[in-house]
């Protein structure tokens, strides 16, 4: 009997303590949260939180609810927090001012899925292997002295396309921009990581490889629903998952080839080794914590195939769209271009600082148009105070581009397709390149896209000399369509169609 009253007295206290403590634990939480002044945001739904109110345009929905609760905001996203800065100087506080705090990335399950599980440059961790490849890339392929150096690939290229073009104008039919374009990215690409052209203009394949990036990308940039409510991931509800291991399991096959390919022609390059040649050299040297896996070696390809070529083919496109909506904007930049370069040569590398208009039309298709509308996810490593609210730990942070780009207190008439705003004193010194974040199209920091400097020279030159090259206008009886494709990057939901007509002497195109 004296044991069972032990026992139970035991049982009870037990029982008091640890309603104690949580009445305490509650208790402090609430004090912590009244004293922590948290980003403003919309309640959301009970568990899903936000998740039903972002749907297909998850940047349009993020930049509308901005204006109601502000430029940092902080939304509940199941059993996650997310905070999301949309203006100018928020997105300085969290990629510059606090940017050690955010420094890894939340890639999601979807996109772990294509890069090998963040094995690759732009999802990997901060750190020794990160380090390493973005060393490698900047100095054999993405830095200024690099870029320079296949400057003769980019026109060799583009000559090939403009060939193509001519063909398509003087046979009357017109021409698919984006497939257009993506011919040209990947090949340029290619042809400095590979040494070799991957397609012809010609081939069938390559609409299949153009599907294969659009559709990875489309999958990559949904909210799945199993990032936030972990204990429901398993389940798939959205297909995600399934979709992107059909997806990277295409990839992982078209790699495993290009790889097979390259090793076998090695001898070939003795001398002249190419970026692959380069980055498969360090499997072998310096310390284990430094070497790069095959796994490594793949992800980092994904990373360059598809955000090189999706990126800048989009933005491309975009802004041939806006011009063939107002074609005063072809009046000005052909008015440019012959005076600067006439109608005997084609457009030149050399030729970009002199055509401020072209320059300003690339800033403007960056601006409305960015190609990532929301910037990469960061994590927030530790909690802090950003702006005067406080982030919590492991909170995941996206910075609005789309709606920077769109801010009125930034930009005046913010709409409107209008390159002129940048030859104005007030913007006339925005650069993209990560340093004004009124402009940011390839985000900002030590995690800045590392190809910003070969997308915007290819980008400008490309446009440049397509606009250079031929008139444009729409097909008879084909409407213009501005509609937004969202994934992980901003795609035209209707491939621009587009009728050419050369006007420049016709040795000019000679590939």
């Amino acid at each position: 009997m004296a044991m069972a009253i032990d026992t139970n007295f035991f049982i009870v206290s037990a029982a008091a303590t640890l309603l104690f403590l949580i009445a305490h634990s509650f208790i402090h939480f609430l004090v912590s949260r009244r004293s922590r002044k948290l980003p403003p945001g919309p309640k959301g739904w009970p568990l899903l939180g936000v998740l039903p109110l972002l749907r297909e345009m998850p940047h349009v929905a993020l930049a509308k609810m901005a204006k109601k609760y502000g430029p940092v905001m902080l939304l509940k996203m199941g059993t996650s927090n997310m905070v999301v800065a949309s203006n100018p100087e928020a997105a300085q506080a969290f990629l510059k001012t606090h940017e050690a705090n955010f420094l890894n990335r939340e890639p999601g399950a979807a996109t772990s899925h294509l890069v090998y599980g963040c094995q690759d440059m732009v999802f990997t961790e901060y750190g020794h292997r990160w380090k390493l490849l973005r060393r490698l890339s900047t100095l054999h392929l993405l830095g200024g002295k690099a870029v320079e150096g296949s400057s003769e690939v980019r026109a060799a290229e583009l000559g090939q396309v403009l060939q193509t073009m001519l063909e398509f104008s003087q046979r009357g039919q017109p021409v698919v921009v984006p497939e257009l374009l993506t011919i040209v990215m990947v090949n340029i690409i290619s042809q400095t990581v590979l040494s070799r052209r991957l397609f012809q203009s010609k081939e069938s394949k390559t609409n299949s490889f153009k599907e294969m990036i659009v559709e990875s990308m489309v999958w990559a940039g949904q909210f799945n629903i199993g990032d936030f409510i972990p204990f429901i991931a398993w389940m798939d509800i959205q297909g995600i998952l399934r979709q992107m291991k059909r997806v990277h399991k295409k990839f992982d096959q078209f790699l495993t080839e290009l790889i097979e390919e390259h090793q076998a022609s090695a001898d070939e390059r003795k001398g002249k080794p190419d970026f692959l040649d380069i980055i498969m050299a360090n499997q072998e040297d310096g310390p284990p914590e430094d070497r790069i896996t095959l796994t490594n070696i793949k992800a980092v390809l994904v990373n360059l195939f598809v955000a090189g070529t999706d990126t800048s083919s989009s933005t491309i496109e975009w802004a041939l769209a806006e011009m063939l909506k107002k074609p005063s904007i072809f009046q000005r930049a052909h008015e440019e271009m012959d005076q600067v370069i006439g109608r005997s040569r084609r457009l030149e590398e050399s030729d970009l600082p002199k055509l401020p208009y072209l320059r300003a039309i690339c800033k403007e298709s960056f601006r409305l148009h960015p190609s990532t509308p929301l910037n990469l996810p960061r994590v927030a490593s530790e909690a802090c105070e950003v702006n005067g609210y406080y982030i919590p730990k492991n909170a995941r942070v996206h910075v609005n581009i789309w709606a920077i780009g769109r801010d009125p207190d930034v930009w005046e008439n913010p709409e409107d397709f209008a390159p002129e705003r940048f030859l104005s004193e007030k913007h006339a010194n925005i650069d993209p390149r990560g340093n004004d974040f009124e402009l940011i199209p390839f985000g900002s920091g030590r995690r800045i896209c590392s190809g910003n400097k070969m997308a915007v020279i290819a980008i400008e030159y490309i446009l440049g000399t397509l606009v250079h090259s031929f008139d444009w206008k729409l097909p008879d009886g084909v409407e213009l369509n501005m509609d937004e494709g969202f994934g992980l990057t901003l795609q035209k939901a209707v491939p621009l169609l587009a009728m050419v007509t050369p006007r420049l002497e016709l040795s000019a195109y000679a590939a």
